[in-house]
């Protein structure tokens, strides 16, 4: 017979993605302002990205940034010093990570779900690999009961040990979970702690998930 799972009493989301608009289309759009081409940003940044060991963790500037390991300004001089104008000219680092952000949409419906979850007693938390960016926190009144963000706490996703954290910190246990992300890579690594894991890419899609696993109405 089948193990029939507990209906789970955590929310975990994440942020760009989920609760803003896609991140390739914000992307695209400070590409276009700032008149670089886009594909040669992912190639350079993906230059940035190997399989991730010990040895390679710390010269990663991607992953360093997420952990809060490196400053924004730093940050912000190596990525711009790959990025070149369509005009020859360099891309201007000073203020460079509040452009990049400047593009990501609230998505109201989703910050509406997630507030309706919680007003049925699910206890949810923010889990979110920051870039050095700013975040909306005045739009988020009473919808987290805590906040996990990677460059906070030293941890990124899809590390075990921030799914852990940020588990812990709504004094649950993983498989009490659920986490949603836009990023198959964040969906694994939740999976692999425990948690049920949804990979977000429409609004009512998400929502029947959320309603099927906790068996509540969130319309």
């Amino acid at each position: 017979m089948a193990e029939v799972r507990a209906v789970p009493r955590g929310l975990l989301v994440d942020w760009g993605g989920v609760l803003t608009s896609g991140l390739d289309a914000a992307l695209r759009k400070w590409a276009e302002l700032d008149d670089f081409d886009f594909d040669s940003y992912l190639q350079a940044v993906l230059k940035w990205l190997p399989s991730e060991t010990a040895d390679t963790a710390e010269l990663n500037p991607v992953h360093a940034l997420e952990r809060g390991q490196i400053a924004v300004p730093d940050f912000e001089r190596k990525l711009a010093s790959i990025l070149v104008r369509r005009d020859g000219t360099p891309v201007p680092a000073d203020g460079l990570i509040e452009r990049m952000f400047a593009h990501f949409e609230h998505q109201p419906d989703m910050a509406g779900l997630i507030r309706r979850a919680k007003a049925t007693g699910i206890r949810t938390a923010l889990l979110s690999n920051s870039w050095g960016n700013t975040y909306p926190r005045d739009t988020w009144h009473g919808m987290f009961d805590d906040i996990v963000i990677s460059g906070e706490v030293g941890l990124r996703k899809p590390e075990p040990e921030i799914f852990l954290l940020a588990a812990r910190r709504l004094d649950l246990k993983p498989e009490d979970c659920v986490f949603i992300d836009d990023l198959q890579l964040n969906v694994d690594g939740a999976r692999a702690v425990g948690m049920t894991a949804i990979l977000h890419t429409e609004y009512d899609e998400t929502r029947r998930a959320l309603e099927s696993l906790f068996g509540a109405d969130l319309t």
